[in-house]
């Protein structure tokens, strides 16, 4: 029973793992795509990018409880 316990919890460590590094991953191959089709603002750079994508994973999280 505490294997299955730990176990578990091991699954759920490398599972939100895996999506920061995904995060990460996609938000970096936005970032490359839209300034390579010059479509961002000059005055931004990769942050706003990362705030921009991070907002939107925030709403979609916080709407995905609230209609639970």
């Amino acid at each position: 029973m505490d294997l299955e316990k730990k176990n578990k919890k091991n699954e759920k460590i490398w599972e939100k793992a895996g999506f920061v590094a995904m995060y990460f991953i996609f938000t970096t191959l936005l970032y490359f795509i839209l300034s390579f089709l010059n479509k961002l603002p000059d005055s931004w750079n990769f942050f706003h990018v990362l705030f921009l994508t991070l907002g939107i994973v925030l709403i979609g999280n916080l709407l995905r409880r609230i209609l639970k």
